[in-house]
């Protein structure tokens, strides 16, 4: 990518596997507006609205996800929203929405399995 200069040490690109690429490429693109380009059958990178770049991509493997792995958390200006919009997308609420020090959070499984959160400062 021509211009981009990573940040040492953070956190660059996730990666998410999903027994069903098209279901999950649906939920992400119905509960976030995620936009993918497609890598043959088995991978679709991802990207947020208004950024060209790739933040991580969605890998399939038959397997389900498992809990106990790395939780990703994504920020939102409207976590009320958010969970709306991930039970509309397919996603279930595992936990929360909670209050927390940096302000109200909660975890959602999407439809492939994999846990991730979602967070506000208010």
């Amino acid at each position: 990518m021509t211009g981009f200069r990573g940040r040492h040490h953070t956190i660059d690109y996730v990666e998410l596997t999903v027994p069903d690429l098209d279901r999950a490429r649906r939920f992400y693109a119905d509960a976030f507006g995620w936009q993918f380009t497609d890598y043959g059958p088995e991978y679709a990178g991802f990207r947020f609205p208004g950024d060209d770049r790739e933040s991580g991509g969605l890998r399939l493997d038959t397997r389900v996800p498992g809990p106990g792995g790395p939780l990703v958390l994504l920020f939102s200006t409207d976590l009320d929203r958010t969970v709306a919009a991930v039970e509309a997308a397919g996603g279930e609420v595992a936990e929360g929405p909670y209050p927390f020090p940096g302000g109200r959070r909660f975890h959602f499984r999407d439809p492939s399995g994999n846990e991730l959160g979602a967070w506000s400062e208010t």
